[in-house]
């Protein structure tokens, strides 16, 4: 067969019965082809898997995937054309190959999570799949290692592609079960270092939500400190209520923080009283793997700061939470946000830079943050009374600027009372 295609027929007792075997088997294999080619290719145009993929999913009056047809039945004809058919069996050959390495790597990996809902009734051992994966991958190498190499890579770009269009599907892949069973394994393993994660540390805000348009006013500012990778918790307080208003446009700002690629999620809290709905929230997701580490406060969505904020700071301060309050200038509100002002307190004589440094941490990351974000610069402003201690201040600015790693920040030291300074 490697020199001579034809040795069948001409060692037969009557070839021109094998030539006529042969064309019926390809006949029907070409109609099987554009059959059932065309209707998974028209199954991938209706979930909008492919481009033009309402042209794709086009039928004819009696239901038949007519487009989808056409475009199989043009894409065989261009293959005939090339007319050396022993060039393209290779390629059609690493098509299915490519299909059962798939096939057999979403079973190894369904039987390595154990969910509950992979219980096949045609059961097979461990060791299958795995036979499956390496002898499909060795005959692609063997055929073309070339083409085998270039067909994996299309492979994780179509992957890439799909997993960006956010496709809507009436039913769950394996992806859903992997992620959440790692998710769960790493939440496991990371558990006895809660206390511990510096190093990882990113904001992740809880911002209590009573005015939803006052939310929505806030909505970049909130998104500037957490982009790119932390997240933000919606926590809504109301009155209980049989009306699903603030519940909908609470889920709809959600989801456009999520839009915006920062990750978000809601809840509603039925309470009459702000304080303790916050705080029942903190006390609820103390015990979550991801819990929030900030919460954010808008000063000017509430009147009595001694019933609805202090409550919320003292409970946050027991709960090692951060706090950020928030309000904006009545008339510049942000500004031209070029520069990020850090206030730091008159030290009184203790000047020395240690690992803690109280309030400043929060303050100093958040600054980071909106630096990143806005590309603005930031400058740290400290006012003190003793003109005599502005060496050692500025000393420790200085210092302080060094372990926060903060190049091309500003310092600005001012003598006087801190109140007439700001």
């Amino acid at each position: 067969l490697i020199s001579n295609y034809n040795i069948i027929i001409e060692k037969s007792y009557f070839g021109p019965l094998v030539i006529a075997g042969i064309l019926g088997a390809t006949f029907s294999s070409a109609l099987a082809s554009i059959v059932g080619s065309s209707r998974i290719l028209f199954a991938m145009g209706e979930h909008k898997v492919l481009p033009y993929a309402n042209f794709l999913s086009g039928q004819s009056a009696n239901g038949q995937p007519r487009n989808a047809m056409i475009v199989t039945g043009i894409m065989i004809f261009a293959t005939m054309l090339l007319r050396d058919l022993n060039a393209v069996a290779p390629l059609v050959t690493l098509f299915f190959l490519i299909t059962y390495a798939m096939i057999n790597i979403v079973v190894i990996i369904e039987q390595r999570l154990g969910l509950i809902s992979y219980r096949p009734i045609f059961k097979v051992g461990k060791w299958v799949p795995w036979i499956g994966l390496l002898s499909s991958v060795m005959a692609m190498f063997i055929i073309n290692p070339t083409i085998s190499l270039i067909s994996i890579v299309i492979v994780f770009v179509v992957y890439w592609f799909l997993s960006r269009q956010n496709l809507e599907t009436p039913f769950e892949d394996v992806r859903s079960g992997l992620f959440v069973s790692f998710a769960e394994w790493a939440a496991k393993h990371t558990w006895g270092m809660k206390k511990m994660q510096q190093r990882a540390w990113k904001p992740n805000l809880m911002v209590p939500i009573r005015d939803i348009n006052g939310a929505k006013g806030n909505f970049q500012f909130l998104r500037n400190i957490a982009a790119p990778k932390g997240s933000i918790k919606l926590l809504g307080i109301e009155p209980f209520t049989q009306s699903d208003t603030f519940v909908n446009e609470l889920k709809s700002l959600s989801e456009s923080f999520y839009a915006k690629g920062v990750f978000s999620s809601w809840t509603v809290i039925h309470s009459d009283d702000f304080a303790k709905g916050v705080n029942y929230g903190s006390q609820a997701l103390r015990g979550a793997f991801f819990r929030p580490n900030i919460v954010f406060l808008n000063l000017q969505q509430h009147d009595n700061y001694e019933t609805e904020i202090r409550p919320v700071i003292k409970e946050s301060i027991r709960l090692e939470i951060g706090v950020l309050l928030f309000s904006s200038h009545p008339t510049a509100l942000l500004g031209q946000r070029n520069f990020i002002n850090v206030w730091v307190s008159d030290r009184r004589g203790n000047w020395e830079l240690g690992f803690d440094i109280g309030s400043l941490d929060l303050s100093t990351l958040i600054a980071y943050k909106l630096k990143k974000n806005w590309n603005a610069q930031i400058r740290i402003i400290t006012v003190i009374n003793d003109p005599s201690q502005k060496e050692r201040a500025k000393e420790f600015l200085e210092s302080l600027i060094s372990l926060a790693r903060l190049p091309d920040t500003l310092i600005e030291i001012n003598i006087g009372n801190f109140r007439e300074v700001v």
